[in-house]
Order: C-alpha cells, then sequence, then structure tokens
C-alpha cells in the first residue's frame, strides 16, 4: 500500500478501520467478539518507562488506531483464549516503519511486561523479518514476538504470542494470550490460527485501500485534519503495543 492509497485524513482513517472486516473466525472456530469490543480509536496502547501498558491519546503522526477483541471461552477444564487485533493507520510509511522499529526494541528494553491490573507477560523474544529478505509475501515487513503470559494469583504460565505486520503506512498487529488447560497442539493452532487472521486482515486492508484510490477516497487530502482526529502527544515512546485494548 502506497502513502496516496492510504486514508489521508482521520476522518477517513477512521472510517477505514471501521469498513475493515475483521471476524470472530478469522482466528479459528468458537471465538466471539469480547465485551467491550472496539476500543477509541483516537488512543492507543503505549509502554512506559515502568515497562506498564497504558492506553494514551495518539501521537500527532498517528491518524487512526482501532483494536477489537475477541474470546475463545473457557471449556471443559481448559481456560479462555483472548485475542486482540489492531489496526493503525499513520500518517505516511515513515511513521509505520518507526512504529515496527520501535516495537521490536520494546521487548528488549522490558523483558516483563504489565498489560492490567492481573496480568503480565514475561520472557519475550522478537523477531524482524523485512520484506527484502522474502519471508513474507503480502507486507513489506513483519515481526512475530513469543514470551509467556501470567495472571496474578494463578500458578504456572502459559503462551503469549504477537504478530505484527506493516503494509506501507498501516500497521496491523495481534495478539493470543492461551490460558491454562490446553494441550501443545492446542496451543500451536491458536498461533497459526491468529497468524493466519492477521494476513487476512492486511489482503482486506490492502484490497480496501485499491478501491478507495480508484473512487479517490484513499488520495492525500489533509484538509480537516485537526477536526477529525482526537487529541495528539508527542511521546516519542507510544506505540501500537502488543495488545491494544486493556
Amino acid at each position: 500500500m502506497t502513502e496516496d492509497r492510504a486514508p489521508g485524513t482521520r476522518s477517513a482513517a477512521v472510517a477505514f478501520l471501521r469498513e475493515l472486516a475483521v471476524r470472530p473466525d478469522f482466528f479459528g472456530a468458537g471465538f466471539r467478539k469480547r465485551v467491550p469490543h472496539e476500543s477509541d480509536p483516537a488512543e492507543w496502547a503505549v509502554l512506559g518507562e515502568d515497562c506498564v501498558w497504558r492506553r494514551e491519546p495518539l501521537p500527532g503522526s498517528v491518524l487512526a488506531s482501532l483494536t477489537r477483541a475477541f474470546v475463545l471461552p473457557e471449556a471443559e477444564g481448559r481456560k479462555a483464549v483472548y485475542v486482540s487485533l489492531t489496526v493503525t493507520v499513520h500518517e505516511n510509511v515513515l511513521g509505520g516503519r518507526r512504529d515496527m522499529a520501535t516495537s521490536l526494541e520494546e521487548s528488549l528494553r522490558c523483558r516483563e511486561q504489565r498489560l492490567n491490573a492481573t496480568e503480565r507477560v514475561r520472557e519475550l523474544y522478537s523477531q524482524a523479518n523485512p520484506f527484502a529478505e522474502e519471508r513474507n509475501a503480502i507486507a513489506d515487513d513483519d515481526l512475530l514476538e513469543s514470551g509467556v503470559f501470567l495472571v496474578d494469583g494463578e500458578k504456572g504460565a502459559n503462551p503469549f504470542h504477537w504478530y505484527k505486520h506493516r503494509l506501507g503506512p498501516v500497521t496491523v498487529a495481534a495478539t493470543a494470550r492461551v490460558g491454562a488447560g490446553r494441550t501443545e497442539e492446542e496451543q500451536d493452532a491458536v498461533s497459526s490460527q491468529v497468524l493466519k487472521g492477521v494476513g487476512l486482515v492486511v489482503a482486506e486492508a490492502a484490497r480496501r485501500a485499491a478501491a478507495g484510490d480508484e473512487d479517490g477516497s484513499g488520495t492525500k487530502d489533509r484538509t480537516g485534519d485537526a477536526k477529525d482526529g482526537a487529541g495528539a502527544t508527542s511521546d516519542a515512546r507510544a506505540t501500537g503495543g502488543p495488545e491494544g485494548a486493556r
């Protein structure tokens, strides 16, 4: 996706994100929408210096960011699987690249991260695959992060996976937090299906951008940006985060 095909204003970016089809079955059979399902597109997740994730207003270089949350309910002694998918529209390709680079660095800066009041991830490992290495046929570059997911008051650790793809100025990221009681085969199936779901959303984003360019709605027209978006911050630490809905 080139910059001239991406949404050019905040209102266009929000509309673009809301029109993207993200279905529960993208992540496997049995998933359903979690409540609350969608985040505020004028905010995104920020990893603080204290390694705690918080939601903050978007920086000026980001037009919109929308997270949708899904759950595979617990059943027969197997705890729930939580999946969150975040699509972010940056002002330009450089902003998307910076977001990817910052995301890669965060696992080195914070090997243990607090997701919310009761959940955290640790033992994080990241790997980036730039397009030039020809490992990814659908995105300009991508990264994956894996580790373990812990819940305060519960024994044991469970798998945590995070996938993030960039298509021009647009990034698509998904996290999977696998609950206890699932076999290794089930855990691998969740990981594989979530990655597939990310690919489906990237493909849909590319298709919608191409369609928008044909009718002129994807051109770079900055008129009305100030009133179309919500608050901005200059905080250079802001990223799409491994989980957008906290």
